[in-house]
């Protein structure tokens, strides 16, 4: 099984992430299948020949999917971003329930970072749940980097992370069995 179908069904923020990951690879390797198959595939020597092949088609595919929906340069697929409008939703169905004073508890403890890195030009034309997953791919990407943290940052995304945990488990719960009842 893919990491990204085992992440999708145990830990939408981590999948999200990971997808991310794997667009901003694709781009490295110039969106070309012959590249990540020669240099990035070849390197996984604990899986089969079987698994390799499963790999690449499904790297040829998101190449695909990537120059139909013109992100070979910038942005995310649709299905990544279908994930963040599922999340956004729920989040704010979170947020204007009564039943969930906890999420909302842990959102107004992360607003003001959320509002700090606006401040220092995030994007602030992004939804509040886009910019917590931009800060966490930002952080993960410095970490790949082995840059260092600041004691501030590191606390800022300790936040952030409990905050899309919470959303996180609410939307693969709200999978399970619906949390709104349907009008």
């Amino acid at each position: 099984m893919l990491i990204s179908q085992q992440l999708r069904r145990t830990s939408i923020a981590e999948y999200l992430l990971y997808m991310w990951q794997i667009e901003d690879i694709i781009r490295a390797y110039g969106c070309s299948l012959t590249e990540i198959r020669k240099r990035y595939i070849s390197q996984f020597n604990n899986i089969t020949d079987e698994q390799k092949e499963e790999m690449t088609d499904w790297y040829g595919d998101l190449i695909n999917m990537m120059t139909q929906e013109g992100c070979r340069e910038k942005g995310h697929l649709q299905i990544n971003k279908v994930v963040m409008i599922q999340l956004v939703e729920l989040h704010n169905q979170l947020l204007d329930s009564s039943k969930f004073p906890f999420y909302r508890s842990e959102y107004y403890r992360v607003l003001p970072f959320i509002v700090e890195l606006r401040k220092r030009g995030m994007n602030n034309e992004e939804n509040e749940v886009e910019t917590c997953f931009n800060a966490l791919y930002g952080k993960m990407m410095l970490r790949l980097q082995k840059k260092e943290i600041s004691k501030e940052t590191e606390n800022a995304i300790k936040e952030i992370s409990t905050f899309i945990g919470m959303l996180a488990d609410y939307y693969h719960k709200d999978k399970q069995k619906p949390l709104f009842d349907e009008e």
